[in-house]
Formats: structure tokens, C-alpha cells, sequence
């Protein structure tokens, strides 16, 4: 594992805008002028879209040389390239609220990744509209919060859920199998910063018992796609996926156990590079700097 990142002396930037020369000198020339020695950088121009990405992950060697510092010197240089951007300390942990119904699998991965230092998140809430993992959340220390959902009471939950969000200063909403379709008003309100896991890699198996349905059209692969939550139902602007193999010899059973594997490998996976800040939105779909 990679050595923790210094609080105040290592940040990451990444940025976005329209492609043009000299880019990557003006970055650069910035971070140098500011005491900047850069440990990671990655870049992507899509010539189709006549965009430029970047991610730099760098250090500063002068004490004095702050966040807050480094982003107001920074504005003229996004201003005069028109770049959209984000500057933060590559130690923070990402503030992570954690959505979950009645399957399991994903929330305990989330949990014992960030319990042994392999995914810098910091959980302050789990919310689900059921109480089963109530006890899983006690054995972590993390306040567990049932939020019951009825078609009668489906304002009010995300309501609360909105509630918590600011309360708790959250930075991502993780749906980790919460079997709950969000209104588009609140999907709009966390646009960027929600992420689900759709538990097959086949769309044309659509709604209950996707692996059974799978079963029966003898599939070759089951596997998992993590998105960012839009108003389009599991269609947002996908960010990892993965697959294993299957054969005529497995059951509708041994297929689950297999997809919920999948399922947390790949939910880890976007959650990881998101607080990272490894993936940059690009229209419809995204950048992902591994």
C-alpha cells in the first residue's frame, strides 16, 4: 500500500476545459512558481469533443504555501484557459454517507476497506429503510439512521436524507444496494456526488431477480456496473465495471454469490478513485485516471 499522503504539504488538481497550447506549461509553471514538485500527473485530450483533462497530484516543500493559497492563485490561470477545476488536500478523507437495504454485501466491503486504511473515506452516517445492518453499523461506531420509505412518506425520507447531508457535511452519498428509486429532484441535488452499484452488467435483465433471469438465457458473463446517479434510471455516466465467467454448470444461487462479489469489487473501486479524485465528468460519460 501506498504511503498516506502528508495533510497540508500533498494536493491533487484536476481540471477540464477547452484544448488548447500551452495547457500543461501554464499548470505546471503555476505549481513550480508555488513551491510545487509534482509525484503524479495524467492528462487525456479528447479530440472528439476538443477537451483536455488532467489530474496532477503534487507536493509543496514551503510551509507557508496553503490550500487556500494555492486556489486563489490559481483562479487567473483557470480564468484566462477557461478551466473548469478543483484543487484539495490528497489527505483529506472523503466525507461518505452510506445508503443500503436489505443486501449486505457492499456496505461490509465499504466498511472493512475503510476500517484497514485501503479506501480514505470517513463514514459519518449509514441510512437504510430497514433496520438488519443496525448492528453491523454499531460494531463500527457509526451512527445508523432507519429512515423508513412508503409511497406516502417518500418527501419526507429524502427530506431527511437531504437533511443529514448538510448536517453532516457529506461529500458523496454511496447507494450500496439501496432498493429505493430516488426522485429526480433529489438526483439533481446530488448530481456528481452519488454513486450506485446496478447489480448486473446485463441491462436487458431488468427488474427483480436479474441472475435468475440471467440463469435462464444461459449467460457467459454476470458481472457489475457502478455509475453516478442521474434522473435516468441506472443510465448516469458510468465509472467502473467488471465481469466473471460463468458456465451452464452454475446455479441461479452460485450466480448470486458470484455477482455480489463483483458487486463490492467494483462499487470499492469507483468509490476509491472518486475520493482520489481519479474521475473527471466528460458530457454523458467520464475520465478516469487509474
Amino acid at each position: 500500500m501506498s504511503p498516506r499522503p502528508q495533510p497540508g504539504r500533498e494536493f491533487v488538481l484536476t481540471l477540464s476545459c477547452p484544448d488548447r497550447a500551452g495547457l500543461v506549461h501554464a499548470v505546471t509553471s503555476y505549481l513550480v512558481s508555488h513551491s510545487g514538485n509534482i509525484l503524479e500527473s495524467q492528462q487525456f485530450d479528447d479530440r472528439l469533443q476538443d477537451r483536455f483533462f488532467m489530474r496532477v497530484h503534487f507536493e509543496v516543500s514551503d510551509p507557508a504555501t496553503s490550500l487556500e493559497h494555492l486556489r486563489t492563485g490559481f483562479g487567473p490561470v483557470a480564468e484566462a484557459y477557461r478551466i473548469t477545476w478543483q484543487l484539495r488536500d490528497a489527505a483529506t478523507p472523503t466525507r461518505t454517507l452510506i445508503m443500503v437495504s436489505k443486501f449486505g454485501h457492499c456496505l461490509n466491503d465499504l466498511l472493512f476497506r475503510q476500517s484497514t486504511g485501503s479506501l480514505n473515506i470517513e463514514v459519518p452516517a449509514i441510512v437504510s429503510n430497514h433496520r438488519e445492518f443496525e448492528p453491523l453499523a454499531r460494531n463500527y461506531g457509526i451512527p445508523f439512521h432507519h429512515v423508513p420509505v412508503t409511497p406516502q412518506t417518500k418527501g419526507e425520507a429524502e427530506a431527511r436524507l437531504l437533511e443529514l447531508v448538510a448536517e453532516l457535511d457529506v461529500d458523496l452519498v454511496v447507494l450500496a444496494r439501496y432498493m429505493q428509486i430516488l426522485s429526480d429532484d433529489l438526483c439533481k441535488r446530488l448530481d456528481g456526488r452519488a454513486i450506485n452499484i446496478h447489480h448486473s452488467f446485463l441491462p436487458s435483465f431488468k427488474g427483480a431477480r436479474p441472475y435468475v433471469q440471467a440463469h435462464r438465457r444461459g449467460v457467459k458473463l454476470v458481472g457489475a456496473t457502478a455509475h453516478y446517479v442521474t434522473p435516468d434510471l441506472d443510465e448516469g455516466p458510468i465509472i467502473e465495471q467488471d465481469v466473471v465467467r460463468v458456465n451452464h454448470s452454475h446455479t441461479p444461487d452460485e450466480l448470486v454469490t458470484m455477482g455480489r462479489d463483483v458487486e463490492a469489487r467494483v462499487l470499492s473501486r469507483a468509490v476509491q478513485w472518486h475520493s482520489e479524485s481519479r474521475v473527471l465528468p466528460n458530457g454523458n460519460c467520464t475520465v478516469v485516471f487509474h
